[in-house]
């Protein structure tokens, strides 16, 4: 398993943190993000970057990718941020079943558009998934 690729709505929030995360943890793993939804060649959210930036990890030149069949079929994992994603892609692209889960056990709230409260605490869910991935992937 070395293809990772993780999911949100926009890419500009929750997937690029997360993204960001699992390659600095694992950088072994060949990590990607898109979005399902995606505001396709934005930067990452000025919030997400900054918060990126306040754990050492540089998010700037990130630009939003929309989600294809040809990124899905690639990816060993697909890791997305809500239960209603993982429904979602698996009906997009029916060849990912069993291959689609949410990165942490609970839903990752979206922050786009709220306050730096929302965004630390997706960054707080994204973190705890992270971690739990890291520790699964090495392991196969």
């Amino acid at each position: 398993m070395k293809n990772i690729l993780v999911l949100c709505e926009g890419n500009i929030c929750r997937s690029p943190m997360a993204a960001a995360l699992l390659a600095a943890a694992a950088p072994d793993l060949h990590v990607t993000s898109a979005g399902l939804g995606a505001l396709v060649g934005h930067p990452a959210d000025p919030l997400a970057t900054r918060l990126m930036a306040e754990r050492g990890v540089d998010i700037k030149s990130h630009r939003a990718v929309q989600v294809t069949r040809p990124l899905c079929v690639a990816a060993d994992v697909i890791l997305v941020m809500e239960n209603a994603q993982r429904k979602r892609v698996e009906d997009l692209y029916p060849e990912t079943r069993g291959r689609v889960f949410r990165l942490d056990e609970n839903d990752v709230p979206d922050p786009y558009r709220k306050p730096e409260a929302a965004f630390r605490l997706a960054l707080a869910g994204i973190s705890t998934g992270v971690q739990s991935w890291t520790r699964k992937l090495k392991q196969i």
